[in-house]
């Protein structure tokens, strides 16, 4: 699937970055077009990745490239006020080459949780193409102003774009480590599941032809109807063998029927298990898979790991977990020494998080405006003037 990504704010910048990245080192061939947008100079030089022509600084006259500090009604107002420098850049993607737009941002900040929703809208208003969100939501000890952000982003953002796949940095975080390593490791999980989501049906010169071809308009399909997304992802090593068969060879062939079978056993039992793994394990969002309207299945790896019988099991198992009458499966024939199963989940509904992230951000909303009160009480005390002896200056 070939999208043009959007990187707003600093995290959304440097997820786009790391994509690019991944595809260099994977070959992959996601990203078209790359472009980040920020108010912060600083965060848009600390890129690596995007063409220095496609990084665009707005709000200049209002915050002189120093960011909004976590104010998202500034970012908003900023990037509606500056949507002709941004269009300048995404005039430069070649529309005609892509499937669709992927806006990429964290919610809780102030650029990214307020820009994003503005850019969404924007581009569905110009374009035919299919216009996507990636939302990344903050830790819950990151604060209540971040988790304010995040709700109201969410809430904006969803209703904005065809489909927002989210990943809540809460299920992602480790103790003990630093806030750099942190967001480091998170954005390598982000962009792994989500490169070999959209890997998926893109074949070079030389590459194995899936059996059963995931290409863009499955991924399309799936994501059409709007609503919230989550992606769920389980992988292992394998042997590899430059033997014959093109070069990969099971670990468990040798030739005869006994051992062939036994070899087809083993593959569709490792399929079927990783892709339960993929969809009970750690979802980019957790929620409950039961309800989702639509699914797929992903599997990826050296094609003599992969085959049509356990693909097919894995599918029929999401269906029963999902009770969806929608789920697509295929794999996805790559070089690198392992199986992987990506799941994609879209239109989950039972998502304690948001509902979560909805009441503290209502709490976080009461009490900002109690103490915004008290604020002006406690000046009122402290300048108040009882006997009226002193004069105004104006």
């Amino acid at each position: 699937m070939k999208l043009a990504m959007i990187g707003f704010g600093q995290a959304g910048g440097k997820i786009v970055d790391k994509f690019l990245e991944y595809d260099e080192r994977t070959n992959s061939g996601i990203v078209r077009s790359a472009v980040a947008v920020n108010t912060a100079k600083a965060d848009l030089l600390g890129l690596e990745n995007i063409p220095q022509e496609n990084r665009v600084l707005i709000g200049q006259a209002r915050v002189k490239g120093h960011g909004v500090g976590a104010d998202n009604e500034l970012g908003a107002e900023i990037a509606e006020e500056d949507i002709d420098e941004i269009q300048g850049a995404i005039d430069s993607i070649p529309v005609h080459e892509i499937d669709g737009f992927l806006v990429v941002s964290g919610l809780g900040g102030g650029t990214g949780s307020g820009g994003s929703p503005v850019i969404a809208k924007h581009l569905k208003r110009i374009y035919t193409e299919p216009v996507y969100g990636l939302g990344v939501l903050p830790g819950s000890d990151e604060g209540g102003i971040y988790t304010l952000n995040a709700a109201r982003s969410f809430q904006t953002f969803v209703r904005e774009v065809d489909n927002l796949l989210v990943f809540d940095n809460d299920a992602w975080r480790k103790t003990g480590e630093s806030v750099e390593g942190g967001y480091d490791h998170i954005n390598e999980e982000i962009v792994r599941r989500f490169g070999v989501l959209f890997g998926a049906g893109e074949i070079g010169d030389g590459d194995n032809v899936a059996e059963s071809v995931v290409d863009s308009s499955e991924i399309i399909n799936t994501l059409s109807g709007g609503g919230v997304s989550t992606v769920g992802y389980a992988s292992e090593d394998v042997e590899m063998s430059s033997n014959s068969g093109g070069g990969l060879l099971s670990r468990f062939s040798s030739g005869s029927d006994d051992s062939n079978d036994m070899d087809t056993a083993n593959t569709t039992n490792r399929i079927t298990s990783l892709v339960r793994k993929a969809a009970l394990g750690r979802l980019t969002l957790p929620c409950e898979i039961d309800g989702a309207e639509r699914a797929l299945l992903v599997m990826a790896g050296p094609s003599a790991h992969l085959n049509r019988k356990g693909i097919e099991r894995g599918r029929k198992w999401l269906e029963e977990q999902t009770g969806s009458m929608e789920v697509r499966g295929g794999d996805y024939p790559t070089n690198e020494p392992r199986v992987a199963a990506a799941v994609l989940l879209s239109g989950v509904h039972n998502v304690p998080r948001i509902k979560e992230l909805q009441q503290v951000a209502i709490e976080a909303q009461d009490n900002i405006d109690d103490i915004r009160q008290e604020s002006e009480d406690n000046l009122e005390q402290l300048v108040e003037d009882d006997d009226d002896e002193l004069d105004p200056l104006f």
